[in-house]
This record gives structure tokens, C-alpha cells and sequence, in this order.
């Protein structure tokens, strides 16, 4: 019965909180590597300078 009350009056706020900065330092590095694939040079314009 304590095993009841324990998880019914556990505050959940930090935990979403952690997962919700996780996921938004996930979808920056994913913006940041895209934007790298997307910005880097070709092979042919690597061999003209």
C-alpha cells in the first residue's frame, strides 16, 4: 500500500523538464549537422580553388 502512495505523490516536473531539454539539444545538433552537410563543398568545387 506505501508502494501506492510513494509513486502517486512523485512530482514528475523535473523529469519532464530533463527530457525536454534533452530533446531540444537533440534537435539543435541535428539542425547543426544538416546545416553542415548542407553548406559544405562539393568535391568539384573543392578541385577549382
Amino acid at each position: 500500500m506505501i508502494n501506492v502512495l510513494i509513486a502517486l505523490m512523485y512530482d514528475w516536473s523535473n523529469g519532464v523538464i530533463m527530457i525536454s531539454v534533452f530533446a531540444l539539444v537533440c534537435v539543435i545538433l541535428i539542425g547543426v549537422l544538416v546545416n553542415f552537410m548542407l553548406s559544405g563543398k562539393g568535391k568539384k568545387e573543392k578541385e577549382e580553388n
